[in-house]
């Protein structure tokens, strides 16, 4: 078995989805960690019996003293997935965890990247910068907002009368067709 975390901070449609396709497989998720205590990934977690473990943003930055530090180290996650999680990693899990945090961006990287850059703020973007085409991006975490190496893309057109949520909705569809595969053929030989 390969084990998986999933960091989230929204309403978990990614997380979910990723948790009903990996089911039946030698992945499993065992753990979803939150920073928001009113966030809908709790409850679909607990739809699937997984647990959570609420970060504070006290917490966040601290690796000495914090709970969910030593929980996520006491899991031994072969993969962390960020699906929808707002705060920047700090260097000292992506120190402990090389290579092993993906996250998943609604643009395709390098454009529209960096901090402030998720969800309608990218999507605005690319509507406000007449873009043809925009899509996903899976990465690698490092050290900076969006920076990591690029592991997949898919791409979508954009026609001129397209909003910020009609884009939102087809960017939606991508994740969900392409962020579990992507997942599996990192862990699965």
């Amino acid at each position: 078995m390969k084990h998986i975390v999933i960091f989230a901070s929204g309403s978990g449609s990614n997380a979910e989805v990723i948790i009903n396709n990996l089911h039946g497989s030698s992945l499993i998720v065992d753990r979803i960690y939150c920073n928001n205590p009113k966030a809908g990934v709790i409850e679909r977690a607990e739809r699937h019996q997984i647990p959570v473990c609420l970060i504070s943003k006290e917490d966040w930055n601290n690796q000495n003293e914090s709970n969910w530090y030593q929980t996520l180290q006491n899991d031994r996650p072969d993969l962390i997935v960020l699906a929808g999680f707002l705060w920047k990693i700090p260097a000292f899990l992506i120190e402990y965890f090389p290579k092993k945090i993906i996250n998943l961006h609604p643009s395709l990287l390098p454009k529209y990247g960096g901090k402030g850059m998720y969800g309608m703020n990218v999507h605005q973007a690319v509507l406000d910068n007449n873009e043809i085409t925009t899509g996903i991006t899976i990465h690698f975490v490092n050290s900076e907002y969006d920076e990591g190496g690029i592991i997949f893309q898919a791409e979508m057109y954009v026609s001129p009368s397209k909003t910020a949520d009609s884009i939102a909705q087809r960017i939606h569809i991508l994740e969900h067709e392409h962020f579990s595969k992507v997942i599996m053929s990192l862990l699965l030989p």
